[in-house]
């Protein structure tokens, strides 16, 4: 009996999975591996809320394997020693894997390439899994990727996508390949209160769901912030557990503008990724340097202890900041409001909001959060690299009414909605009864400082 072993990383999904389905297609039985890599934990990526939400996807893919004659495997430790050491006992000729694009996974598959070589086994990678399109499939004329989003986007539009899979009726493994228990949530402390399951089974039926009630209008309210009518599958993405390839297949069939926008989405996604796989050192240093000398010291450690804790001044702000804490998510809109406030208005370290991003967001992703700050900090892709986002008018636009303020912030929920967004402006006596802090800095200061600092780095 020949044998296969798939290595599932960020893939936790039967539908459209190339691997899986080339796997089986060249073996008689596969092993389904995940590997908890430790490499991953000691880097302080395995934070509470992405933990506990993988442990649901990697039930859930266990339950749907085990519905198909098979089972998950999991085995924890160095990955390339893992893999190889069942790849070992399964006596498997070729380990399947789908591409990644991080410095970090780019070297752990190079590292896991040559000693599997050294047993005489193969590895064969399999792009399109975690992207539509994958980095350099669409590049212009001398450069290897775009730096703008439009042009990409044109060219990522004509770019041919391979047909979704269905996923596999039967997955049979061999006995002799054993594994850990499933990690399971209840095992994970620190979470926030509102995180939502994981899965492949609770992503499709997220997709179904917002197929039928939110797409049409996902063009005209996706910006709302009270309405709360994205998509939320951002964390469903970034542990593969919906095929970005399926979903922009699904949103084209589908059309009209809400469907657009959301493949638009989807590009930019690939946009990033494109960035990253070019310019791997982008996760840490800027992308294009303003010369910055961003603010340090005890006043601006205390701004951003404010900031973390949603006690800035400006409800807008505080209400992102306390959803993120809340349900490891944030609304797209507030998460643009919030790091131009810090990168800008408070003239702090991108990569301070960004690592405070990563701790807490399920969806939490290299490529995304990290080139998101740095198009906000102007340090970027932005071809506006200047623009500062402005709280409260950002507040009246997108939140007019309140209702956003008032779910995160319900000290200002019986306020009227003149002063729900600027509640200095309430009368005295009210202003001194209500148990919410003063803006810590103008807006017009934070704007004047920024533009001093960008012009001294010229």
């Amino acid at each position: 009996m020949s044998v296969s072993v798939v290595l599932f990383t960020s893939d936790l999904r039967l539908h459209d999975h190339p691997p899986l389905r080339a796997a089986l297609a060249a073996a008689d039985e596969v092993v389904p591996l995940f590997v908890r890599d430790r490499a991953v934990e000691a880097a302080g990526f395995a934070t509470p809320n992405r933990t506990a939400f993988l442990a649901d996807c990697l039930a859930d893919l266990d339950a749907s394997l085990r519905e198909r004659g098979g089972r998950l495997v999991v085995r924890s430790g160095d990955l390339v020693a893992q893999v190889c050491g069942v790849a070992a006992e399964a006596d498997a000729d070729e380990v399947h894997l789908a591409a990644a694009h991080s410095a970090f996974a780019t070297r752990r598959e190079d590292l896991l390439r040559r000693a599997l070589a050294a047993d005489g086994r193969r590895l064969l990678v399999h792009d399109a899994v975690t992207v539509a399109v994958p980095p350099g499939e669409v590049t212009p004329a001398g450069s290897d990727h775009f730096a703008v989003f439009t042009p990409y986007h044109r060219r990522w539009a004509q770019a041919g996508l391979r047909a979704p899979l269905a996923a596999p009726r039967r997955v049979p493994v061999p006995d002799g390949v054993q594994g850990e228990r499933l990690p399971a949530r209840e095992d994970v402390t620190g979470l926030s209160p509102a995180l939502p399951a994981g899965g492949e089974s609770e992503g499709r039926k997220r997709v179904s769901a917002y197929w039928r009630t939110g797409l049409d209008a996902y063009d005209d309210t996706r910006d709302d912030l009270a309405a709360d009518a994205t998509s939320r599958l951002s964390a469903h993405l970034h542990f593969g557990t919906l095929s970005p390839v399926e979903l922009v297949q699904r949103a084209r069939r589908h059309g009209g503008p809400g469907a657009e926008a959301l493949v638009r989405q989807l590009a930019w996604r690939d946009f990033h990724r494109q960035v990253l796989a070019a310019r791997p050192s982008v996760a840490r240093a800027d992308y294009r340097t303003k010369g910055d000398r961003w603010r340090t010291g005890r006043a601006a450690r205390a701004d951003v202890e404010a900031w973390r804790e949603g006690r800035t001044g400006y409800p807008v702000i505080d209400a992102a900041m306390r959803q993120l804490r809340h349900e490891g998510w944030m609304h797209n809109r507030a998460r643009l409001l919030t790091a131009s406030f810090l990168a800008k208005t408070l003239y702090v370290d991108w990569r301070i909001g960004a690592e405070h991003f990563l701790y807490w967001l399920v969806d939490g992703d290299i490529a995304n959060n990290q080139l998101n700050w740095q198009w906000v900090a102007g340090t970027g892709t932005d071809t506006r690299p200047n623009r500062v986002l402005n709280p409260v008018a950002q507040a009246r636009r997108y939140d007019p009414d309140g209702g956003y303020v008032r779910r995160w912030v319900p000290e200002l929920a019986g306020l009227a909605d003149r002063f729900v967004h600027e509640p200095w402006k309430l009368p005295g006596a009210e202003r001194a009864a209500l148990d919410y802090p003063e803006p810590m800095i103008e807006l017009s200061e934070g704007l004047d400082r920024f533009r001093r600092a960008r012009d001294r780095g010229k």
